[in-house]
């Protein structure tokens, strides 16, 4: 099987391909989109709440906490927008990387109906927001700690991202139902765990989810190959 560190070193160097900066830039164009049209509206709700409260003379106040709104909005929540927004292109990376290194693979892909993206892509998202709630009160007890509550999100979202990775490549080769993910519980962690890593840094959250994609192209060829 592949290593995890090598399956990304491949992956970052087929950035520069013209299918993969294509998807890069219309998924970014999307996510930027959503939390724009969402802070558009959170200027109107500020906006209304002022007036109902009487303060009329509020609207410059209003747009500052709508910016405010949705600079933190961004920050909590862009993982789940950036990878629901991916579930629609990822065929196209997934594609990119059989193309070069799996043309066999490529050959014997399925292409998923928009129905089955669409729902993939709700069950992931709301799979996501669940499971961030229900840590939400033991992050709180982890305070204290300084640094417990970023590693509980951390490996929460490495656990849930090792998933939705491995099934955007694993789903379109799958033969039948009872066929066995490829990534054991613990590769998928590791690449969940390496990508939400990612999503935590300035700038390199914008290339995460598609060289997440990449590399678990990688992983999942190699490990139904048993090709290390």
């Amino acid at each position: 099987m592949m290593s995890l560190p090598r399956a990304l070193a491949l992956s970052f160097s087929q950035l520069g391909d013209p299918a993969i900066l294509k998807v890069l830039g219309k998924s970014l164009m999307i996510t930027l989109a959503i939390f724009l049209v969402l802070g558009w509206a959170a200027s109107f709700g500020f906006e209304a709440f002022f007036v109902w409260a009487g303060m009329e003379g509020g609207g410059g106040a209003g747009a500052l906490l709508a910016i405010l709104a949705t600079l933190i909005g961004a920050w909590l929540l862009f993982r789940f927008v950036a990878l629901f927004v991916l579930q629609f292109f990822a065929e196209d990376v997934v594609r990119a990387v059989e193309t070069r290194h799996y043309p066999q693979e490529a050959g014997n892909a399925r292409s998923l109906a928009l129905r089955e993206e669409m729902a993939n892509g709700i069950k992931s998202t709301t799979r996501a927001v669940l499971a961030n709630i229900i840590a939400l009160p033991f992050a709180a007890l982890l305070l204290v700690t300084g640094i417990g509550t970023a590693i509980l999100f951390w490996a929460v979202n490495a656990f849930l991202l090792g998933r939705e990775l491995q099934d955007m490549v694993w789903l379109r080769h799958r033969q039948d139902e009872t066929e066995i993910a490829p990534l054991g519980q613990g590769r998928r962690f590791v690449l969940g765990g390496a990508i939400a890593g990612l999503l935590m840094v300035p700038f390199l959250n914008l290339l995460a989810p598609v060289l997440g994609a990449a590399s678990a192209t990688h992983m999942v060829h190699r490990g139904r190959g048993g090709i290390a």
